[in-house]
């Protein structure tokens, strides 16, 4: 690997590790909105890391289908981030509106569906549509290995990058929206989410609501840039299903060298973005009192059945974590 490039595999797969740490108290809290960003940020660093190793100074078509499915789930994900985000942001939205809030199994059991469908479900229609934009089957890049090929059209425009900026906007919105709750009764909200039988605490409420709009507008400002990179040159006419599908099979590989200096800079900004997102969700769920909690834990555990040390407290495992909802 070039020596400018030794940092890929270790930054994408330190943020695969660092999203999976708050993992525990968010999946007992079944929060679906924060499971699913965790889950497709660790599944998007995983593909990075790998793909950084594999194609480390080389372009050789090692594993098509690996190329196949991991071009699919980049397209899937660009998707799904901000439709989670979003419905981490419709959950704080209702749970401080005025409007009357009744959260039991039956709700909390719809809402896991609705978030679900959301999260995983409609990304897997965007990763379906993309087929109607994928001029071939995937470019390979040395040291960044095999990317999503897209026609550059209007309906490219359409399936592969307006979704992720509308899905953003709408975020923005519940975020203000739960922004001005929280503003015009700050001094009431805690007794406010107390009485919404909701188990956020007025500390989680804007760690959440931090987390999210950094995300989210962190997430806009590439979903823009990307777009504007994307078009700036012009636009290709779509003639017909033939003549964007023709040579399907085609996969187009690009040397470094090959590589404008400027259009590499963009490339390692858009790589580099993923790994980003995933240490801004660690650096706000990493060191709460959960986390805290959780690590104390684990350093107890380690102490009691490694080192056979004999320890004086009464914490059970897990069970100082009240539901983060």
């Amino acid at each position: 690997m070039p020596m400018e490039y030794p940092a890929l595999p270790f930054g994408a797969f330190l943020g695969a590790a660092l999203v999976l740490i708050p993992l525990p108290w968010h999946w007992r809290a079944r929060n679906i909105g924060t499971l699913a960003i965790i889950a497709w940020l660790f599944i998007m660093n995983m593909i990075y890391g790998i793909n950084s190793i594999i194609w480390a100074g080389n372009v050789n078509n090692y594993i098509p289908v690996w190329c196949d499915i991991t071009t699919k789930l980049i397209i899937g994900a660009n998707t799904a981030l901000p439709i989670a985000t979003m419905c981490v942001c419709k959950h704080l939205e209702l749970v401080s509106s005025n409007r009357r809030v009744r959260i039991d199994n039956i709700d909390k059991r719809r809402r896991i569906i609705f978030d679900s469908i959301m999260c995983f479900g409609v990304p897997l229609i965007f990763m379906a549509l993309h087929y109607v934009v994928q001029g071939h089957r995937y470019d390979i890049i040395e040291n960044f290995g095999c990317q999503p090929a897209t026609y550059y059209s209007v309906p490219a425009v359409m399936i592969v990058w307006f979704p992720p900026l509308f899905f953003s906007v709408v975020t923005l919105g519940y975020a203000s929206a739960s922004l001005y709750h929280f503003v015009r009764r700050r001094i009431s909200f805690a007794a406010h989410l107390q009485n919404s039988n909701s188990a956020l605490t007025t500390h989680r409420y804007m760690r959440l609501m931090a987390m999210a709009v950094t995300e989210i507008v962190w997430g806009t400002a590439l979903t823009s840039f990307n777009i504007y990179n994307n078009i700036q040159g012009g636009l290709r006419p779509w003639i017909s299903w033939d003549n964007v599908h023709s040579n399907f099979s085609r996969v187009d590989l690009y040397i470094i060298l090959e590589i404008p200096p400027a259009y590499l800079q963009t490339m390692l900004l858009f790589w580099w973005a993923m790994p980003v997102s995933a240490y801004i969700f660690f650096m706000f769920f990493g060191f709460g009192e959960e986390a805290r909690k959780e690590y104390s834990n684990i350093i107890t555990l380690f102490r009691r059945y490694v080192l056979r040390q004999t320890i004086q407290d009464n914490t059970v495992f897990g069970s100082s974590f009240p539901n983060s909802r």
